[in-house]
């Protein structure tokens, strides 16, 4: 069955346009303003004011500018939070973004050679293939992979590796590094299927593509430093700090001093294909090959916000994954379901649960922030604390209100210290993961 729009339903729909009352003036209305504008609740901003029973004290807010390091800047936020409260740092202190960047995009291009190699003997046109060619690296990442980077390369403060040009603005090196990788491909894929080369001329031919992506990106980013000195003053007494010729690995043992191990993802996917209580990893999906697995534990929405709940009663900040975009006001840092009214303004059915909107692609995840604050009204959360990574020129100085509502619908994933977790899901937590399709929603990165 076929359905074509012929000139007698064209006019029916005129018909019924011009039937309605209020059709010139929203017209009128949508036209000169747009539609977030002409749809925009201003009562949202009555219902979502910034006041929290439960608020942090954290320090400045960062600034991604144009990257898609949100998942970065997010993950070192929650450690910074507590070296600034453990050794009396001041507001504007931060963990080095760009170290992270360009160890990330090193170990992503090792990691998409390796699944070239996995993929050989699939024609260009299969969907792995496919998938794998449209984005060979991005900006992007989740948790695990940034503990994976952490691992193997430690952190430093950002004063040892300042931002440069392209870590803040990454389209240009971005494009340019994705060429490379897919005219590498071409390379890899040829050796194996046409000159079938052995393990050994793979490797060498390997080398020689990772050593030219660490000369790019040492160009582009600067090449990170092996030891430095960290130098500071305490917010309180501007008492003088130096500590002399330090790692990175041993930089992050002394002061951040995390068992990365303790902390795990949590996810809320309410699809038939995810069962609850059960834990899942994403096929192709990482950085470092032979570092840490993605891994997640599904749970229904009462647990996982009570998880985040707790966690922040204790005094840590919690690192979350949500679809940002998704009703939210921006310059007034609102994230509430009654901010933009769509349906009302264009008279439509708009509705659609979580898990349809994860199977038909309405939503996903796409940005991480990080949890510092909620409102508990009578036992019950009403509304969330969110640090931004956007700077402080959006929102209460970069800090949006989260309502409740909103967190049920947007938010996909939070990672929570082992210790808050019972003994059931602690268990639940070890399970092996079942292994979800490359393209499966859970696997797209903030």
């Amino acid at each position: 069955m076929s359905f074509s729009i012929s000139n007698e339903d064209i006019a029916n729909f005129r018909a019924d346009y011009n039937s309605r009352r209020d059709s010139r003036v929203l017209e009128r209305t949508v036209t000169k303003n747009g539609v977030r504008n002409a749809s925009f609740d201003w009562h949202s901003i009555a219902d979502d004011t910034p006041h929290f029973s439960i608020d942090l004290k954290t320090g400045d807010v960062a600034d991604q500018k144009q990257s898609g390091r949100c998942w970065m800047f997010a993950a070192l936020n929650t450690m910074r939070h507590e070296m600034q409260q453990k050794f009396n740092l001041p507001d504007n202190f931060e963990l080095s973004q760009a170290y992270q960047f360009f160890w990330d995009k090193f170990e992503k291009a090792n990691y998409f050679y390796e699944n070239v190699i996995r993929t050989a003997n699939k024609p260009t046109d299969s969907r792995k293939v496919s998938w794998l060619m449209a984005a060979p690296q991005s900006d992007g990442g989740q948790w695990d992979m940034l503990c994976a980077l952490i691992s193997k390369y430690g952190v430093m403060p950002k004063a040892a590796m300042p931002e440069s040009f392209n870590s803040s603005n990454s389209r240009g090196i971005n494009d340019v590094l994705n060429n490379k990788l897919r005219h590498d491909a071409v390379i890899l894929r040829g050796m194996i299927n046409n000159d079938h080369a052995s393990e050994d001329e793979l490797n060498a031919t390997r080398q020689k593509m990772l050593n030219e992506v660490y000369r790019m990106l040492a160009y582009t980013f600067g090449e990170p430093v092996q030891h430095f000195d960290f130098e500071y003053r305490t917010k309180k007494d501007n008492e003088y700090h130096r500590d002399a010729n330090i790692t990175p690995q041993e930089f992050f043992k002394k002061y951040v001093g995390w068992n990365l191990d303790d902390y795990v993802s949590i996810i809320q996917a309410p699809t038939a294909d995810k069962k609850y209580h059960q834990t899942y990893t994403i096929d192709m999906l990482g950085n470092v090959v032979g570092g840490r697995q993605i891994k997640h534990l599904n749970l229904p929405m009462d647990e996982f916000k009570q998880l985040a709940i707790d966690q922040l009663k204790a005094g840590e900040s919690v690192w979350f994954g949500s679809d940002v975009v998704k009703y939210s006001e921006t310059k007034l840092g609102i994230m509430a379901l009654n901010t933009y009214k769509y349906d009302e303004l264009f008279d439509v059915d708009l509705d659609m649960t979580k898990a349809e909107m994860l199977d038909y692609g309405q939503s996903m995840m796409d940005h991480a922030m990080v949890l510092t604050g909620v409102d508990i009204v009578d036992g019950k959360p009403t509304k969330w604390k969110v640090e931004n990574s956007w700077g402080n020129k959006v929102g209460h100085k970069g800090y949006f209100v989260m309502s409740d509502e909103w967190m049920d619908q947007y938010c996909f994933q939070v990672v929570i210290n082992k210790k808050y977790l019972s003994d059931k899901l602690l268990k639940e937590q070890a399970q092996e993961p079942i292994v979800l399709k490359p393209w499966d929603p859970m696997g797209t990165l903030a």
